[in-house]
């Protein structure tokens, strides 16, 4: 079975950091371009950062400039968040993409990992 699974989530504080984790199931995650997107509740989903096979990064989002960084590995991606603010509180999903610039996903999507900022 193909699949997405992103790791890391949890509960920080206002100028916290959290690192997520996208790993592939059944395939090699290493031949993708890889995204990060979010949804925060009752808003549509946003793209954050794309980077594809060769390590080139796209930032989609400016609020997240400066903030959040995006790597890679040859068996997950990965989302630094620091300085994270309460606005930043959201469902964190990875998707795979058939170009550079994670422009057209593929259907593969994990089940997403909660972030949440509060004090």
């Amino acid at each position: 079975q193909l699949q997405l699974v992103e790791s890391g989530g949890g509960l920080v504080q206002p100028g916290g950091s959290l690192r997520l984790s996208c790993s592939a199931s059944g395939f090699t995650l290493g031949d993708s371009a890889v995204g990060w997107f979010r949804q925060a509740p009752g808003e549509e989903r946003e793209k954050i950062l794309c980077i594809s096979s060769s390590g080139q990064i796209t930032t989609y989002a400016d609020s997240v400039k400066g903030r959040f960084t995006i790597s890679r590995d040859k068996d997950a991606v990965y989302l630094q968040m620091n300085s994270l603010k309460v606005e930043d509180t959201a469902l964190y999903y990875c998707i795979t993409a058939y170009d550079s610039k994670c422009r057209v996903v593929t259907r593969y999507w994990g089940q997403g990992a909660q972030v949440t900022v509060s004090s």
